[in-house]
């Protein structure tokens, strides 16, 4: 069994620029010499074999908000606490290593091929000992119920993607019973990511179970851990092993996620009340490298810090307003801010799809993300926004061109910054921006995923799939927006990312790719900032955790060193 990141596509908040006099480098000689970033397939995780960890202990984990949805097919699920808990107590098909490539897990599949290709059609035999909790055998009705429920064909259940999903012909039982035969109408390249994890059928055939039966619990597990207690009050949730497990026993006896805001962490580690945090910033390195017995792990994770624009309400529906956003945002500034004190260089980031350390990556802003305040103007000017000098508001038909930039209360100190950066910068073109703070178990679930904003900041991670990304730009369906919270797109990018996903010539594919973001880049659907950098601290005794990069954890293998 394994925990997986890589569906987790929306981590909790981002981790931000931190606010300084003026955005340009210092070009100090004293300035430190700084190492180059981890590379591709970087990671740091205390390897050790299972025979050198003892057997018990938990395993204390920070999470930023109480899961209200297990089901990672819908928009409050896709959440990335609940995504990380959901992949640990649910069957997980398949692996990831450290380079990004994927290997069936053989607890749940002993293989899974492409069998034919016209049409292209996957046989997956299922291992016979995979059992849900309730003692059933995992089968092929599963798998149809889930591609029935994530199809697209039905708009009642309201799925947070259905790329991958909606180019399967049928779902069906292959050779014996512990197969499964899945046909498709045209290729798709990523077929590995569907399914994974799988969910059962009786408990997401119908769009009410689809969603309540999942709301805030797990009604059957199917992993070598299980939900044993939920605990709103401490706003806890313990995970422990499954007795009924067919595979490798786990050595912890518990993992505990507790709901901690971000500000908190590094006092909580401290005082062991988790077991490892992040040290990307630098008040928080400063601290947590003397703590004692503990590790300072890095590696190079997918991990993007961008910002959201709402094309969906108000000045943003005006694509000349989004661009002009996009021209008065300081990348650089913001980019220089956070990682003036860093120990490592920071990747700039010029694309939606690829990291820079991967792969396909090519700058596509195509001019549109260029720091051009006279541009910014210009645009603003076009859209009818009357210029009342240097630090007022525009205005327009007596009103004021105002945005909000929405914020979880949970942020970071930079968190906060970067969102008073923003302000300046925009507040120079004549965009009054008012700071939007609002309680972190809301931040998800009542304002982004509602699209209830005007701009706002958090992180897309571990997308090793660019499919995984489609539904964070396809254009939604009424009530429905998927991941694209801020409801810019457009035709021309659903078909071309539709066409990557079909293209199983990587290179072909990442053509594609980059000529969708282009389009991106030209709509104003969000402005990249930077690769955020993975730096944890970590127990020191803890093994095969911590800095994962590409790769998933397999938690059988995490555990305490024996002294």
């Amino acid at each position: 069994m394994r925990q997986t990141t890589t569906a987790a596509w929306i981590a909790a908040t981002a981790a931000t620029a931190l606010l300084v006099t003026g955005c340009g480098s210092s070009g100090s000689d004293n300035e430190p010499e700084k190492a180059a970033a981890p590379r591709v397939d970087g990671q740091d995780i205390n390897a050790h074999p299972p025979t050198d960890l003892r057997q018990g202990g938990t395993l204390k984990v920070a999470i930023s908000q109480w899961i209200t949805q297990y089901n990672i097919n819908t928009v409050d699920g896709a959440q990335g606490d609940a995504q990380e808990i959901a992949k640990t107590v649910l069957p997980d098909l398949f692996d990831s290593d450290a380079k990004g490539a994927h290997h069936v897990n053989p607890d749940f599949l002993l293989s899974a091929k492409v069998t034919s290709t016209s049409p292209q059609t996957v046989e997956y035999h299922l291992n016979p000992k995979a059992r849900w909790s309730d003692g059933r055998a995992l089968g092929w009705r599963d798998f149809r119920a889930q591609w029935q429920a994530l199809n697209g064909t039905d708009k009642a259940y309201e799925a947070a993607d259905t790329s991958g999903y909606d180019q399967i012909a049928e779902v069906g039982q292959g050779g014996d019973a512990h197969s499964v035969k899945i046909t498709f109408k045209s290729p798709y390249a990523d077929w590995q990511r569907l399914f994974d994890p799988l969910y059962p059928a009786q408990y997401i055939d119908t769009p009410k179970k689809f969603g309540a039966s999942w709301a805030e619990k797990v009604p059957v597990s199917g992993n070598a851990f299980r939900i044993g207690r939920y605990d709103k009050t401490a706003q806890t949730i313990t995970l422990v092993p499954d007795p009924k497990w067919w595979g490798a026993k786990p050595r912890l006896d518990s993992v505990t996620y507790r709901v901690l805001d971000f500000p908190a962490r590094t006092d909580a580690y401290l005082n062991k009340e988790i077991d490892y945090t992040t040290a990307l910033l630098p008040e928080d390195y400063k601290r947590l490298v003397k703590a004692p017995d503990t590790d300072i792990r890095r590696g190079a994770r997918w991990d993007e810090v961008h910002i959201t624009l709402n094309g969906g309400r108000g000045p943003l529906k005006d694509l000349r307003v989004r661009q002009a956003i996009q021209h008065a945002i300081d990348r650089k500034g913001i980019n220089q801010a956070f990682a003036q004190d860093l120990s490592f260089q920071l990747k700039p980031l010029d694309n939606h799809f690829f990291m820079p350390n991967q792969q396909g990556y090519e700058d596509t802003t195509g001019g549109y993300a260029a720091y051009d305040p006279d541009a910014a103007k210009k645009l603003l000017d076009a859209a009818g926004w009357q210029d009342n000098g240097e630090g007022k508001p525009r205005t327009k038909g007596g009103k004021q061109l105002t945005v909000d930039y929405v914020l979880s209360s949970g942020s970071t100190s930079a968190q906060l910054d970067q969102a008073e950066l923003v302000q300046q910068q925009l507040g120079l073109a004549g965009v009054k921006v008012e700071l939007k703070k609002v309680p972190a178990n809301d931040y998800f679930n009542e304002f982004v995923n509602k699209g209830n904003f005007d701009l706002t900041s958090f992180r897309n991670v571990d997308a090793v799939y660019q499919t995984m990304l489609n539904s964070t730009f396809q254009q939604p369906q009424g009530d429905n927006l998927f991941q694209n919270f801020g409801s810019v797109g457009s035709p021309k990018i659903d078909a071309l990312l539709k066409k990557a996903g079909g293209t199983t010539d990587t290179a072909a594919a990442a053509k594609l790719y980059n000529e969708a973001d282009r389009e991106i880049w030209r709509l104003g659907h969000s402005v990249e900032l930077y690769q955020r950098p993975e730096i944890l601290a970590v127990r020191g005794g803890l093994a095969n955790y911590g800095a994962q990069g590409l790769a998933d954890v397999d938690y059988t293998k995490v555990g305490w060193l024996k002294k």
